[in-house]
């Protein structure tokens, strides 16, 4: 019998790539191993959206190599979509795959190991929707469900929309059948991502408001990935708000806080769009926890527009924030603008967004001491506790059980871990 080893970098949507990737092996009669045992193939669902990301990807693959020097190694995913030709010279590498092809993995991989090795990266241009068969998440208590892909948005920094192509989204029909499949395999909760999710539908009739109807349909417990502020109209948050099912936590892409530096990212929003945004989620959710990314260092960003950022995130008042100095990539309009700020700098000003943030956190959590919020929990912590997510996604650890759903009153917190007591 043979066996296959699956690794993802990246975002949670070459997570949801990753797993139907694994079922179909499965289907096929593999058995799936740990990553870091033996095993006859390894799948390497790679990552380009940072230069770490590409270091990330090539680093994992050669190790592969070095240390199993009999196996097959297929690259997948967006470095494998953006660097096909090199990745396919890379030693024990059999197949390429890149975004599109996935559902047919198995047979390429069979004809690879017959023929040798395979470049199946295929062109974007006008690719259709490639409907993924997802019925399970591995060692996980949440599903992640893909529903859009692609971008057309073409930020001055980004790679994504040259390696992951054209806007395109699951039919509506299709979502509803894959959330009743997910509820019905025991997820008490969706995330529902997509590489632009505000995206969704473009094209047809529905709108990412009735995708998100369809899942809330069939499972207790919806939470979006990432958004985009613009789509957030009053319409929208009034929605949401009316299901009863979507998790009061809502990831607006930010990167910066500067006007100056969105005009210059080609961002389609101002920091004054954004704010209304949040005080639309805020006013039809009270409490919701507001999270974001922030792009630091990106070029010409001067000390006050630096200054700007720290300032903007402290009037929002977020939950959490990721942050992450800019990154070259090329092929990017950003790649070639002029006054590059050092990685020294860069480092400098991430590090206060870092202690920022921190600090905001750590103050969220304090506000939800002394309320009782229905906890999922998911990782066992020593033979009593466990530790899980409110819907506004704070961790919380308390005696339960990984997989149950439990009303929890919150007594205090260490750090951002906020400590509780079952109630019900």
């Amino acid at each position: 019998m043979s066996t296959i080893a699956f690794h993802t970098l990246g975002c949670k949507v070459n997570q949801y790539d990753t797993e139907a990737m694994r079922e179909s092996f499965e289907r096929a009669g593999w058995t799936a191993v740990d990553f870091e045992g033996e095993a006859d193939v390894y799948l390497i669902n790679t990552c380009t959206v940072t230069g770490t990301g590409d270091q990330k990807s090539r680093k994992l693959i050669r190790r592969v190599a070095r240390e199993h020097p009999h196996c097959a190694i297929i690259a997948a995913g967006c470095l494998a979509q953006r660097e096909a030709e090199e990745m396919l010279k890379m030693d024990n590498v059999a197949l390429v795959i890149g975004v599109q092809r996935r559902a047919e993995v198995v047979e390429l991989l069979e004809r690879a190991r017959r023929e040798g090795p395979i470049n199946a990266v295929s062109p974007l241009k006008g690719a259709s929707f490639e409907h993924l068969f997802v019925t399970r998440h591995e060692g996980k208590t949440r599903a992640t469900m893909k529903i859009q892909e692609g971008c057309d948005r073409f930020c001055a920094y980004c790679i994504i929309p040259t390696v992951r192509g054209p806007v395109r989204s699951m039919p509506l029909a299709d979502v509803r059948a894959e959330a009743q499949r997910l509820a019905a395999a025991g997820y008490p909760e969706i995330v529902v991502t997509g590489i632009h999710l505000a995206s969704y539908g473009r094209g047809t009739e529905n709108t990412l408001l009735d995708a998100i109807r369809a899942v809330a349909g069939a499972v207790p417990r919806v939470r979006l990935g990432s958004l985009e502020p613009l789509v957030v109209t009053e319409e929208f948050a009034c929605g949401v708000a009316e299901l009863g099912r979507v998790m009061p936590q809502f990831h607006l892409s930010m990167q910066s806080g500067s006007a100056g530096v969105l005009a210059r990212m080609r961002r389609r929003y101002t920091p004054e769009q954004y704010m209304r945004a949040v005080e639309r989620l805020r006013r039809h959710m009270p409490g919701c926890a507001i999270t974001t990314d922030v792009l630091t260092g990106f070029p010409g960003e001067t000390e006050q527009e630096a200054r700007e950022t720290l300032d903007f995130v402290r009037a929002v008042g977020f939950a959490r924030i990721h942050v992450f100095p800019y990154s070259r990539r090329k092929g990017t309009v950003a790649d070639a603008m002029p006054n590059q700020v050092s990685e020294a700098v860069k480092r400098e000003r991430a590090a206060k967004l870092l202690i920022l943030g921190n600090q905001l956190e750590e103050n969220y959590v304090s506000e939800l001491v002394g309320s009782t919020q229905d906890v999922l929990f998911e990782t066992a912590i020593g033979e009593a506790e466990a530790e899980g997510y409110t819907g506004q996604y704070v961790r919380v650890r308390a005696k339960a059980r990984p997989g149950e759903i439990r009303r929890v009153r919150i007594l205090g917190r260490e750090g951002t871990l906020a400590q509780g007591e079952v109630v019900d």
